[in-house]
């Protein structure tokens, strides 16, 4: 007599897997909704894309922006206004690089696209000093084609993939070694003065995308010049981010938000504040004043020279009573 080593599942384990597959669909579809979300704001906020508009989306084959044609396919569906879309690639010449897999994949979703040829990864070896990151030199080649071929392809509008992770990576790496508070905008007019570049993912996370990516089996293809690099600083920041992200949830986000939020008041920039023509009869007109402390837990008891805390002044009340 043969032993029975069928593996179906019996019917009381059916409804527990078809419940688990059912909530990981709920799952995707708030990821997804969520990404549409954050990126029609951004794109509302900014005033992103405007009626008869033509994006062009610059497709690297990485996550962020087959996430970024993704949404903006979607957007385009669901708009009040109409607009085009023009998907771009620019080829550098990297050794291995699978150039079959993107106009396969834009093939298959029927959209227009532009393959652009550049041989910038020889020219990147060439110029860049040995132990010196790529990553400069690249993007502004990079940069300077892609706004060469908006022109060509009559673009009015250059879209970009970059999204709230790479602003925040940005400013630290902009004041740890330019000593500016600057980062990446949301929208701004390019280089050569003839193109506006926007940033629909400006709210999204990066979590997000990759998980994004994940669902929809994205074909992506990795950058063999720039990921071939070790220490890179923005990696650096990065991992500092995440550890930071891992202890509070809520502090990229928070640190992203505080962009949106300045006091040019309560900074050091006399260019964008006029600290030494400031007297008392502009405080009508300042948002914010000085004030001792920000936190709402403190507060002035008595004289200047006699300073007492709150709760201080609380811990002496019981004690009276």
């Amino acid at each position: 007599m043969k032993n029975n080593l069928s593996t179906s599942i019996s019917p009381d384990e059916k409804p527990r897997l078809n419940a688990a597959e059912q909530k990981q669909q709920q799952e995707n579809n708030k990821l997804a909704k969520r990404l549409q979300r954050n990126a029609g704001k951004a794109m509302m906020d900014f005033n992103m894309i405007e009626e008869g508009d033509r994006i062009m989306v610059c497709l690297s084959g990485g996550k962020d922006s087959y996430a970024l044609l993704n949404i903006l396919l979607k957007s385009q569906q669901r708009a009040p206004i109409d607009f085009s879309i023009i998907a771009v690639n620019l080829d550098q010449k990297q050794p291995g690089f699978p150039e079959h897999i993107l106009p396969e994949y834009l093939n298959k979703l029927g959209v227009e696209y532009c393959i652009v040829e550049e041989d910038t990864y020889s020219i990147v070896l060439d110029k860049t000093p040995e132990g010196k990151t790529t990553c400069g030199l690249c993007s502004r080649l990079r940069r300077g084609i892609l706004y060469k071929t908006a022109n060509e392809v009559g673009a009015t509008k250059i879209a970009l993939g970059h999204h709230m992770d790479d602003m925040v990576e940005t400013l630290f790496l902009n004041m740890f070694h330019g000593a500016r508070l600057k980062s990446m905008p949301a929208k701004l007019i390019s280089d050569d003065k003839k193109n506006i570049v926007i940033r629909p993912l400006a709210y999204c996370r990066e979590a997000d995308l990759a998980a994004y990516a994940r669902i929809k089996d994205f074909p992506i293809i990795p950058c063999n010049l720039c990921g071939s690099q070790e220490n890179l600083e923005r990696q650096n920041i990065k991992a500092m981010l995440a550890q930071w992200d891992k202890q509070n949830p809520n502090r990229v986000i928070n640190i992203f938000k505080s962009m949106q939020r300045i006091t040019p008041s309560h900074l050091f920039d006399t260019d964008a504040f006029d600290f030494k023509g400031l007297t008392t009869v502009d405080a009508d007109s300042i948002e914010e004043l000085d004030t001792a402390f920000d936190e709402d837990s403190f507060a002035y008891s008595g004289t200047l020279s006699n300073v007492n805390i709150v709760k201080l002044q609380n811990s002496s009340i019981k004690k009276r009573k």
